[in-house]
């Protein structure tokens, strides 16, 4: 197996999972945590290594080591492994994703944005979804007629703070999320219900349906619900954690313990609340997104440079979402033909958004 991005939250929950069932781990890549790197190399004891920088291949403790996003894909295309597990961050993971699809590799998908920006020029049956929104709508298709299909969110760091505070947030602020620890970028993503937007769209190439939406679910225990066309409705509900998905990823059939069920007496009673495009500006444009899924790497590009703006102290938080909304009204009418036109796209919005 490959694992990119080892290193993450997702590729260590991976590699917990490759460890439980005795999978062989063929190539790790992982970016800038060195130390962890070599951690995992020593209990996983990989043939080949992958990292960001060249100039922190010596701290690598193995004989093999590249650097580069040339050599992810060069990696890809000489292993054994039939299965590439992407937990890569951002537009980095789309053409690891395409080639090994072109190698004909399942891949166990957690990097949302090779669907968002290219979801029409992927082959989704070498996917299986890793995000625990959809595997849980995955993991309830059943053969009935489906009417719509919804998953949750938690709300992000600002869900209950008062409107008029938004502005002045910082970002120590946004990134104290208030369920659990993630990456920065996600972290801001929730904030902004940019990241759940994502996933829509990734519902929507992956289930092949524009009828997907999403709620708040304050505990993060639903993590997807199927409407059938019957009138009945039937939820996904797990303790959050990746493990789950990622043994179906890995395994397809799992029969033993995962997880501890839920308790719904300690949990007592859950909340439910409605996405509010007033706390979230982005949701605005839900609908029409849906019904032109070719413009999330519009999307994903105009996010990613407002992200970085607002980290960097040089916008303030409210200024993500004008960022996006305003490459989504510049941009409305451009539409890939290509996957080199993709990349092309990516590059004029970055610096779009960027001046």
């Amino acid at each position: 197996m490959i694992v990119l991005g080892s290193t993450g939250s997702i590729g260590v929950n991976t590699l917990i999972i490759a460890k439980k069932y005795n999978i062989d781990i063929e190539v790790l890549v992982a970016g800038n945590n060195i130390d962890l790197l070599n951690k995992q190399i020593e209990q996983f004891d990989p043939k080949t290594v992958v990292i960001a920088n060249k100039d922190d291949i010596h701290k690598v403790n193995h004989s093999t080591v590249y650097a580069g996003n040339s050599a992810i894909v060069e990696v890809i295309q000489n292993s054994n492994s039939n299965l590439v597990v992407n937990a890569l961050v951002g537009f980095l993971g789309l053409t690891p994703t395409l080639e090994a699809i072109k190698c004909g590799k399942k891949v166990a998908l957690a990097n949302k944005e090779s669907l968002v920006v290219a979801g029409e020029f992927i082959d989704k049956s070498y996917l299986q979804p890793i995000d625990s929104e959809h595997f849980g709508l995955w993991y309830l298709l059943q053969d009935k007629k489906i009417n719509s299909m919804t998953i949750t969110a938690s709300g992000g760091s600002f869900r209950d703070t008062p409107l008029e505070k938004l502005k002045d947030v910082s970002i120590k602020d946004a990134l104290n999320h208030p369920n659990w620890a993630m990456g920065n970028k996600i972290t801001i993503d929730s904030a902004t219900m940019t990241n759940k937007l994502f996933e829509l769209i990734e519902a929507r190439w992956l289930f092949d349906t524009t009828k997907v939406d999403a709620i708040i679910e304050t505990k993060s225990l639903i993590h997807a619900m199927v409407n059938f066309s019957d009138g009945s409705t039937t939820a996904h509900i797990a303790n959050a954690s990746m493990q789950l998905p990622i043994a179906y990823a890995l395994k397809q059939k799992v029969d033993d313990k995962i997880l501890n069920h839920v308790d719904l007496l300690e949990v007592g009673s859950l909340e439910f609340k409605k996405i509010d495009p007033k706390r979230y500006p982005i949701w605005d444009i839900k609908e029409e997104l849906l019904n032109n899924a070719h413009l999330g790497v519009v999307i994903n590009a105009a996010n990613e440079i407002g992200v970085a703006k607002f980290l960097a102290g040089e916008i303030g938080f409210l200024d993500i979402s004008k960022i996006t909304l305003d490459a989504f009204d510049k941009f409305h009418n451009i539409h890939a033909k290509t996957i080199d036109d993709i990349y092309m796209i990516d590059d004029e919005v970055r610096r779009y958004c960027a001046d």
